[in-house]
């Protein structure tokens, strides 16, 4: 049999723990072999990676690799974007990039499908993919924003060490395995403490702030810069309120945000929880009785945002119609999927050249809502 019509989708940097994340999901959306070119590094080409029952063998990033495709979905570094993601849309591609290298460029729309998906196709063939905080945050928020209008957002990350790729991930085995058996440890320093590589801070049985560049001025770390930045390009709100504070836990994926959000317009609970349950791309898992919420392993490896917790700022007062401005909830998304690779692939379908696959539908699901 011949192969299979269509179009060709260029993953570079599929090697990384993003890129793979987009193999996967271009796998489980019936993407044929020969449709899809494995994009990295000269170190890594020549070598193959897992698509499906299969491999695909890795081609070098070149200026000539994106010649036949239709799509390219970039998973690498800021610099690499900047080199090779011009040269992609010059050969035809709708270029979907994940760094932060174009995100805060006026000329480029910074896209979360759920948001602002109205914009794919307006303006360009290059998009960016947002900060998967700010993608996880937006997208929980996004009903109520429709709903009531946001005017402010406090908001604490707990994020999954596969933020920083793959040599993360294999830290945090590594001094937790060494941590619960140290007569065999080997990464440890002389006094027993773990010996961090990726991050400055030893990442098992620990919490510390993002590993990201503080402002000495500010004190703002370079991940609650792109937080605050990039929700306020999105919302097109340039005053938007944002206090972010973002720290690492001990979890391999999936991040949790504790938000508190501050409504334009005063709702009662029962309208805040009609709103999110109406909301696209978010599960609600909400059970007071059972003490069951949001959690980064209910996240892992699903597509939909998880939404719970919700209540109101218990330090305000209702109004005399028993309605509040601030209400508190919880979000958890799988940082690697919905906060990176799936968005990315799910723009790409907004704009039609990748047809829809199997996942989520429009509206939110409900696990568990026993108030």
């Amino acid at each position: 049999m011949p192969p299979e019509p269509g179009p060709c989708i260029a993953v570079v940097g599929a090697t990384g723990a993003v890129g793979r994340e987009v193999l996967t999901l271009l796998s489980a959306r019936g993407l044929a072999p020969h449709r899809v070119r494995a994009l990295a590094s000269a170190r890594s080409a020549g070598t193959a990676i897992p698509y499906g029952d299969t491999l695909l063998p890795v081609v070098e990033l070149t200026a000539d690799a994106f010649r036949g495709c239709a799509v390219a979905i970039f998973a690498a570094d800021a610099q690499t974007a900047r080199d090779f993601a011009p040269g992609a849309v010059d050969a035809g591609c709708l270029v979907v990039d994940n760094s932060s290298a174009f995100r805060l460029h006026p000329e480029v729309p910074l896209v979360v499908p759920e948001v602002n998906g109205e914009l794919i196709g307006r303006r360009g063939r290059l998009i960016a993919n947002p900060n998967c905080t700010t993608i996880i945050l937006l997208t929980a928020l996004e009903p109520l924003r429709r709903a009531f209008g946001v005017r402010a957002i406090d908001v604490a990350t707990y994020q999954a060490v596969s933020g920083a790729g793959l040599a993360a991930i294999d830290e945090l085995h590594d001094q937790t395995r060494d941590a619960l058996h140290p007569e065999t440890a080997r990464n440890g320093s002389p006094n027993g403490e773990p010996k961090p590589r990726v991050f400055a801070e030893p990442c098992a049985f620990n919490i510390f702030s993002h590993d990201s560049a503080v402002d000495p001025d500010s004190g703002v770390n370079g991940e609650e810069r792109k937080v605050i930045d990039e929700a306020r390009k999105i919302w097109n709100q340039p005053d938007l309120r944002v206090t972010p504070t973002c720290v690492r836990v001990p979890v391999v994926r999936a991040h949790t945000e504790a938000i508190t959000v501050t409504l334009d317009t005063p709702a009662t609970e029962a309208a805040v929880r009609g709103a999110l349950a109406g909301g696209a791309g978010i599960e609600i898992v909400d059970d007071r009785a059972a003490n069951s919420f949001p959690t980064p392993r209910k996240a892992t490896e699903r597509d939909p945002v998880l939404v719970g917790r919700i209540r109101p700022d218990p330090g305000e007062r209702p109004d005399e119609h028993g309605r509040r401005r601030r209400w508190c909830l919880i979000a958890c998304g799988d940082q690697l999927r919905k906060g990176a690779a799936l968005n990315a692939i799910q723009i790409a379908e907004h704009a039609g050249v990748l047809q829809p696959g199997p996942r989520q539908a429009a509206g939110a699901q409900t696990l568990t809502a026993a108030v």
